[in-house]
């Protein structure tokens, strides 16, 4: 049996970092490319923009090396997520039946394009979102929306990343360069 020390230590281990905690660049970081993501998603009038700074924030990592897989696979997911809501928006009545073979139909989809478990569950999620979620327009705009809202959110991510990445690679090799000249 576990006993309460025991959960604590493993609940310690879960949360507490010990390599790459977030610091404070980090943090303000975040906080900036989940704000100028939805702003633009506001920009071009997209109805659900918060989906953007949600993306942003999925995809922010520790490195950018494994930040991009992420989004990759978050893009492919909701691509073929979009598709199968609008075409089902398309060809059936919106129905929990429908519903269950279009999940069906994203998996096999996942399967046949042979792409990761996250691209599948990223892909689940959109549907979700476009068949489930009741709205006043069509799924088909629905998963059109959905597309760009994260496709915006990813890519404000992935630049803002690479260029605080590359500023930090570049402030620490001033730093080591400092420390051996001295």
């Amino acid at each position: 049996m576990v006993n309460n020390h025991q959960m604590s230590a493993q609940l310690g281990e879960w949360v507490i970092a010990k390599d790459n905690p977030p610091s404070i660049a980090y943090v303000v970081l975040s906080a900036l490319a989940a704000v100028v993501s939805y702003l633009i998603a506001r920009l071009f009038r997209l109805p659900e923009a918060y989906w953007a700074p949600m993306s942003t924030l999925i995809v922010m990592k520790l490195t950018l090396s494994s930040a991009l897989p992420i989004a990759v696979q978050y893009v492919v997911g909701t691509a073929v997520g979009a598709a199968v809501g609008a075409g089902t928006d398309i060809y059936f009545h919106a129905s929990v039946c429908s519903f269950g073979a279009a999940v069906v139909v994203v998996g096999l989809l996942c399967v046949a394009l042979r792409v990761t478990r996250s691209a599948f569950r990223y892909a689940s999620i959109t549907l979700v979102i476009v068949m489930l979620v009741p709205r006043s327009t069509s799924g088909r705009l629905v998963a059109l929306h959905r597309f760009f809202e994260v496709s915006i959110g990813l890519a404000v991510g992935l630049v803002l990343f690479a260029l605080w990445q590359n500023i930090d690679l570049k402030r620490s090799a001033n730093v080591r360069q400092a420390a051996s000249a001295g």
